[in-house]
């Protein structure tokens, strides 16, 4: 089912952990802009945890296999805390709607940029990362054009982070059949296949949006 509207639907900002942990920075000195910067600090570092990954064998191969998917599911948490903090912790800001966009573009790019040259396939992560921006694109297009934001798969933003982090972790387990870096590959290719689906059936949903009568 499409999912749309002018908010991501997160099951997870409905649970007590991250109300909690919501209200503890609203309580203090942590701006939601702040927090939305940190996901692009978490996204840095993912990328290069990729890319030594893919270089590297052995303990350190693991260790920053590890590493890689821990920041990319920080990247995640600092996209949901931003919100909360700003919205139901009343701590938005005036330039909170860049913050909010801004980094989540920046944080695909280092992370799928960084798998890909650490696998030696940086075209690929080029297309990743080029697909998952134009993603974004269509739905923010969308609601310039007084529609909602449509936060449809197969690979939104959270089904990207969640593939990278599954083959991740699956990679750490390649050398039961001497294998090395193919599973970071197909998780990589899932992504830019998936991206480009998304980014097509989003883009078809907003032109026959537009073609509504009641847009006319």
């Amino acid at each position: 089912m499409t999912e749309t509207g002018d908010r991501r639907p997160l099951a997870s900002r409905n649970t007590r952990w991250a109300g909690a942990i919501a209200r503890w920075m609203a309580a203090r000195a942590i701006t939601p802009n702040q927090i939305s910067q940190g996901s692009m600090v978490a996204a840095a570092l993912a990328g290069g945890a990729f890319f030594l990954a893919g270089q590297s064998a052995g303990t350190t191969r693991i260790v920053c296999l590890l590493l890689a998917a821990l920041f990319c599911q920080l990247r995640l948490l600092c996209n949901l805390f931003d919100g909360m903090v700003a919205v139901e912790g009343g701590k938005g800001e005036p330039d909170g709607p860049f913050w909010n966009e801004f980094p989540d573009r920046v944080a695909d790019i280092l992370i799928f940029a960084g798998l890909g040259y650490g696998i030696g396939a940086p075209g690929l992560g080029w297309a990743a990362a080029a697909f998952a921006v134009l993603t974004a694109y269509v739905r923010e297009l969308g609601r310039a054009t007084g529609n909602p934001s449509d936060f449809s798969g197969p690979m939104a933003k959270q089904h990207r982070m969640a593939t990278v982090t599954a083959a991740a972790a699956i990679a750490i387990l390649e050398p039961l059949w001497q294998g090395h870096n193919e599973v970071l590959a197909i998780g990589l290719s899932v992504v830019a296949l998936g991206a480009a689906l998304t980014a097509f059936r989003r883009g078809r949903t907003l032109v026959r949006r537009l073609k509504e009568p009641d847009k006319r």
